[in-house]
């Protein structure tokens, strides 16, 4: 195929984005209705914590279905964030290489600006979706003003809090996107480290690279994917958790009258819970 026929690159990175945050939502989503029941937790034996609240949701709440609720929500914020997540990302990238022409690859510093930029925008124009899915998650149907539906969910957020309500728990949010940024910045430089220890010139055979040119760079293989892209994200993860929890604290039903600010769920999680208390889930 030629060049003049391929998709570019960002529209690539959309579609890739929109498939992979479907297929992981749907793989992990029961885990998912677990850590963020454990985020709202206060003072609950950490290690007991993960099989306990697995029985507690098959056995209170009927059916294995309890594992799916708010589905739709999640499908529909991770889909979308991550689509537009390597929209913008891929796009703030080819204006860099752009900016920057022949002069030389992108740093570290613009793999971050980029990313972090994405994120920002990401976060800004998914955190409505983001609260009704916490919201879901963190309740059983059968409980007093459980939202049923993401349109319920639209609903009474409308009629009770107004539109600021769709925006509960944002400022922890845009700071999350760091996460984000620190992992895709980790994961650029760790293909970057992979590419030139491959291609270094104790790995190349001088013989065949004379006899065959296509032998003179060795691609990355689907394990070195798999290994970098989970390595990024242990790393990214294991410094921005706490946001996370901070997040899903000030989305819940009733932060409002819990929570006067994201700083004063931060003092209460400290006091209350301590260091731990900011990695539950």
């Amino acid at each position: 195929m030629s060049n003049n026929n391929a998709l570019p690159s960002s529209l690539v990175e959309t579609i890739a984005g929109l498939t992979a945050g479907v297929v992981t939502t749907l793989v992990v989503h029961p885990l998912d209705i677990i850590k963020t029941r454990l985020q709202g937790k206060y003072r609950f034996p950490l290690p007991q914590i993960p099989p306990q609240d697995a029985l507690a949701v098959s056995r209170n709440e009927g059916s294995i279905g309890a594992f799916y609720r708010g589905l739709t929500p999640n499908l529909v914020g991770n889909s979308v964030s991550w689509g537009l997540y390597f929209l913008w990302y891929g796009k703030i990238k080819e204006g860099l290489a752009e900016h920057y022409g022949s002069q030389g690859a992108l740093s570290s510093l613009d793999y971050l600006l980029a990313s972090g930029t994405a994120g920002t925008l990401t976060a800004i124009y998914t955190n409505p979706i983001w609260v009704i899915k916490t919201r879901m998650l963190s309740s059983g149907r059968s409980a007093p003003g459980a939202y049923q539906s993401l349109t319920d969910g639209i609903r009474q957020i409308i009629e009770t809090e107004g539109l600021k309500g769709f925006y509960r728990g944002l400022i922890p949010s845009v700071l999350g996107i760091s996460h984000g940024a620190f992992q895709f910045m980790f994961y650029e430089q760790l293909k970057n480290h992979r590419r030139q220890a491959l291609n270094s010139p104790h790995r190349h055979n001088a013989a065949t690279t004379a006899t065959d040119p296509s032998a003179a760079t060795i691609p990355l293989s689907n394990s070195d994917y798999l290994y970098l892209s989970g390595l990024s994200k242990i790393s990214a993860g294991s410094v921005t958790y706490p946001f996370q929890v901070v997040r899903a604290r000030l989305q819940t039903y009733d932060a409002g009258r819990t929570y006067a600010s994201a700083r004063d769920a931060v003092m209460q999680i400290w006091r209350q819970e301590g260091f731990l208390g900011f990695y539950k889930g």
